[in-house]
């Protein structure tokens, strides 16, 4: 092949090269020509909702003579934190219908049918209280944010006839979720 084919050949090949990997062109003069080129972008955004708790576990203060006579005894809970892109609901309920009980005493049986509802909640130190349910009770709301704090306050019932010694526990749980 001569010099001359094989130049065309090669310019061919090179032009053939750049039609298929452009999407868009343009021709500027040289040396003060402009030669803009746009694209597009996408992007999808989904809902992003964060739930942080101060604590994964509550140690309850165990009752004494005048807290039965009470009826109850108050506690600090966790504070949960909430960061989320959008509307959002914190939600509170029992894991179970009653409290998980074992033995402590020789002799004594820890009640076994203690109601998830001996255990009342509430996001002020004063209440009002409600009692904790298996059902989900919304508990907070609110709008987007980069950190909503939310304090948990609880109070425990206790009745002289029926709580008697033993080792108490309850899952409490947080959900949140969109509105």
């Amino acid at each position: 092949m001569n010099r001359r084919g094989t130049l065309a050949l090669a310019l061919g090949l090179v032009g053939a090269g750049i039609g298929r990997a452009a999407g868009q062109t343009c021709n500027a003069g040289l040396p003060n020509g402009t030669c803009p080129a746009n694209t597009s972008v996408t992007l999808t955004i989904p809902d992003v909702m964060q739930l942080t708790l101060t604590s994964t576990s509550t140690a309850l203060t165990a009752p004494a003579s005048a807290d039965y006579d009470a009826g109850y005894v108050a506690d600090a809970g966790p504070t949960a934190t909430i960061k989320s892109n959008r509307a959002w609901r914190l939600q509170i309920s029992a894991a179970a219908a009653t409290w998980t009980a074992s033995n402590t005493q020789p002799g004594v049986t820890a009640r076994t049918s203690k109601p998830a509802a001996d255990l009342a909640w509430a996001t002020a130190a004063g209440g009002p209280f409600t009692a904790l349910s298996v059902t989900p009770a919304t508990a907070a709301s609110g709008a987007a944010t980069a950190g909503a704090p939310r304090s948990f306050f609880f109070r425990t019932s206790y009745s002289w006839g029926l709580d008697t010694p033993g080792a108490y526990s309850l899952a409490v749980v947080f959900t949140l979720l969109a509105p």
